[in-house]
């Protein structure tokens, strides 16, 4: 289920709350009680490898050799 970070407006808290998709819009209150919250953006956190870039195949320099005669 994903986790939707919030930010009280009136005591500067930020929490988190896990629901479902269906529900990312609706008002969260706060651990303390507050109901003015603002949902923040958050980051996406995909798993996975990285692609490797190809080895360049120059003599390095600025340009990866590419330009030196």
């Amino acid at each position: 289920m994903p986790r939707y970070e919030y930010r009280c407006r009136t005591c500067g808290d930020t929490f988190e709350l896990s629901r479902p998709m269906a529900e990312s819009a609706a008002p969260a209150t706060c651990p303390a009680g507050h109901a003015d919250t603002v949902k923040l953006l958050s980051t996406v956190a995909v798993g996975g490898t990285a692609a490797k870039a190809p080895a360049s195949s120059g003599g390095g320099g600025c340009c990866g050799g590419g330009c030196c005669g």
